[in-house]
């Protein structure tokens, strides 16, 4: 079983140490210590609450689609010379970067400021944990 320190679990949810910290207090997370004496939570519980938390911006596309990996975000950088474009988006904390040809970018007007939506459907994900063994 996972366990998470409150900085780390704090960095997860995207909130303050001190919110995990009442949170704790609260009941809405149970802690216990460490053999170092630190709070810790469990990960299984961190990640329940990870995804009951998470509430991603509205999809502007608004469209049907099998692909559940979607990250609604920012356009903020565009390089692009005649026939290729790379098109960074800022989803939340997560920089999401798309090569398309130059014409796409032109048909959907892509321009930094530009609310858009990057997909992924792909069956290579590649999951990496620490090699530290604080996964564990």
């Amino acid at each position: 079983m996972a366990h998470i320190r409150v900085s780390e679990a704090a960095r997860f949810l995207g909130v303050s140490g001190d919110t995990v910290r009442r949170w704790l207090e609260n009941g809405t997370l149970h802690g216990s210590k460490d053999q170092q004496g630190r709070m810790v939570v469990d990960g299984v519980e961190l990640a329940a609450l990870a995804k009951k938390q998470s509430a991603p911006p509205q999809d502007p596309t608004r469209v049907g689609s099998s692909a559940r990996n979607r990250f609604v975000g920012l356009v903020t950088t565009i390089v692009m010379d005649k026939v290729m474009a790379q098109v960074e988006l800022q989803c939340g904390p997560f920089r999401v970067v798309s090569l398309m040809s130059s014409e796409a970018v032109r048909d959907l007007k892509l321009e930094p400021g530009s609310v858009a939506t990057a997909v992924v459907k792909s069956t290579n994900v590649i999951i990496e944990v620490p090699s530290d063994g604080s996964h564990s």
